[in-house]
Formats: structure tokens, sequence, C-alpha cells
């Protein structure tokens, strides 16, 4: 069976659901871990980085602060359940390509992650979920 589950998260409702569903899974199965936040750097988000020179440190601090409590809550629930937790956060443009990259790298079989996140329930061929699944081999286990 599975034995590295791989957590991604935004922080959503349903991905906190998500992330409590693949913990209860790896208790029940022996299984350890990986929770991961894709952070997006600020240059992919702005048109012309050059105006917002000033808001880059702002941004720096607030994606460190809001990943920190995202990954803290999530590890904190897995050692609460007896499961080895690693934390990591990765800065990409592409958070479904930082998924299956993490996943490949850290050798984990399984993948948890929610049908959709802070972006809301859109068209399904725009989510990072879809993009995860049509871009790698290990399965995916979609929390709805």
């Amino acid at each position: 069976m599975y034995k590295h589950i791989l957590l991604p998260t935004d922080g959503s409702d349903l991905s906190k659901a998500a992330m409590k569903h693949g913990i209860a899974l790896a208790k029940a199965i022996g299984a350890r871990v990986t929770a991961l936040v894709v952070s997006t750097p600020l240059n992919s988000l702005v048109v012309d980085p050059s105006i917002v020179s000033g808001a880059l440190d702002q941004y720096k601090a607030l994606v460190v602060e809001q990943t920190a409590k995202y990954l803290d809550n999530i590890s904190h629930s897995a050692r609460e359940a007896g499961v080895d937790c690693r934390t990591l956060c990765v800065e990409h443009d592409k958070p479904y390509e930082a998924i299956v990259d993490t996943a490949k790298k850290h050798g984990c079989d399984l993948v948890v992650m929610a049908s959709h996140g802070l972006r809301g329930v859109s068209a399904i061929l725009g989510s990072e979920t879809l993009k995860v699944l049509t871009h790698t081999s290990v399965p995916i286990l979609v929390y709805r």
C-alpha cells in the first residue's frame, strides 16, 4: 500500500479537510506525509514588477507568515495522530508543476488534494488538481 503521501495545500477550507483526510489515511495504513505549500512569486502576479518593488518585502513576509501557519497546522495534526510529517514550501509560477515535481523528487506514492482551492469551484479545465492529474503518474486521491 502507500508509504509516503504528499499533501499539497493552499489553506482553503476544502484543502484543510483534504489534509485531515490524508493524515487519517496515513495513520490507518502506517504511511508518512509531506505537507506542501506552493507560493507564487510576486513577479508572476504583476505585469510590471518595477512598479511594486517596495511591496516585494511585504509580499514575501505575508507568504512566509501564511505558509508557516498552514504547515504548522498540518504538522500539529499529524503529530497528534502519530503520523511522521515533513513540511515543505516551494516557490513556483505553476503550482501543479511544483506538486508533480515534489511528488517525484521525494518519492511520494500518493497525492491527496482538494478538488478545488482558494479560487473556488472554477471550470475544471483550469484547476490545479486537473493539471496534477494529467501530468503525473503518481496516484491522486481527490477530496471533494
